[in-house]
């Protein structure tokens, strides 16, 4: 079935961000919210995303419509990006009910962080052609999508149309909480809590050694490149066998922090400290214009 419109279903942050960047790659876009208060937060910030958009090329006006009529936005849509609650119960009655609304040949994909899409898609008539499809925030910037799903074919499918909308997606050969790039995320994160909970440096200094050192290669290439890079002419296999045992005496020591009320006391007012005053709306400024350069940085790279 060729796609000649996209479903979004709940009209937050992450659903405007998809309906922006299908709109400015010339794709229709019908929204779904229960509120109808959502509708203006909605449009505007699709409205801020297109013209992020536009600085990088993309500059299609296709139309966005928002509705409180479920069945109505479903209808005709090839494809559905479910942006439901992160809730178990909430995700699988909306899946359930979007199953048996949409056309029977549609794609339902959901956005869950952690949620296994077994569990998501328990109550529907067709689980077949619905995946776990997660992407990072904001999407229409970030271009990661991990795809979690059971049958090839769909999955197949959804990749190539994420790819359609300059995404890159990932598959998972096995669903697992967290997918790949939240447990990536997680596991660094707990090590920044730890030496956060042991006094090792301040919130702002953890943060500017990661993003002064290793995210900056991370923004090009993953661990397992980066690292066959540092292994010199012999590449991994090199670093493997000669700083092989220097990772796992770091793997030993890595700790298991608390986030009791004290830790967490230390990391509100170290970001805090870090966030020197700015807005939550300011940071989100500074973030996406940085996501700007770095993707036109990129580009560049690629070209």
């Amino acid at each position: 079935m060729e796609i000649e419109r996209l479903a979004i279903v709940g009209a937050g942050l992450i659903g405007a961000s998809w309906a922006a960047l299908a709109c400015a790659h010339g794709l229709p876009v019908s929204a779904y919210d229960p509120n109808p208060e959502a509708e203006r937060r909605f449009l505007d910030h699709v409205e801020r995303s297109r013209h992020q958009l536009a600085e990088l090329g993309l500059e299609g006006t296709a139309e966005v419509s928002f509705s409180t009529d479920l069945e109505r936005v479903l209808d005709g849509a090839g494809f559905v990006q479910e942006n439901g609650p992160e809730n178990e119960a909430v995700k699988r009655k909306l899946l359930a009910e979007i199953d048996a609304l949409s056309a029977p040949e549609a794609i339902i994909a959901s956005s869950t962080s952690a949620l296994v899409r077994s569990a998501i898609v328990a109550d529907c008539a067709r689980p077949g052609r619905i995946v776990v499809a997660h992407p990072f925030n904001p999407p229409h910037l970030v271009p990661l999508v991990e795809i979690v799903g059971a049958d090839t074919g769909i999955v197949a499918r959804a990749a190539a149309f994420y790819r359609s909308l300059g995404r890159r997606p990932v598959v998972l050969n096995r669903e697992m909480p967290g997918h790949i790039a939240n447990r990536l995320a997680s596991a660094l994160y707990r090590e920044a809590v730890h030496l956060v909970e042991q006094g090792v440096a301040s919130v702002a200094d953890i943060d500017a050694a990661l993003c002064n050192g290793p995210g900056l290669r991370w923004a090009l290439m993953g661990p397992h490149m980066t690292y066959h890079l540092g292994g010199g002419e012999s590449g991994i296999a090199g670093y493997l066998a000669h700083l092989g045992p220097s990772q796992v005496r770091r793997w030993q020591s890595l700790g298991s922090p608390s986030l009791d009320a004290e830790v967490q006391a230390r990391i509100v007012t170290g970001v805090a400290e870090e966030a020197a005053g700015r807005s939550i709306a300011e940071l989100e400024q500074r973030r996406d214009e940085g996501l700007l350069a770095l993707l036109k940085a990129r580009k560049l790279v690629s070209d």
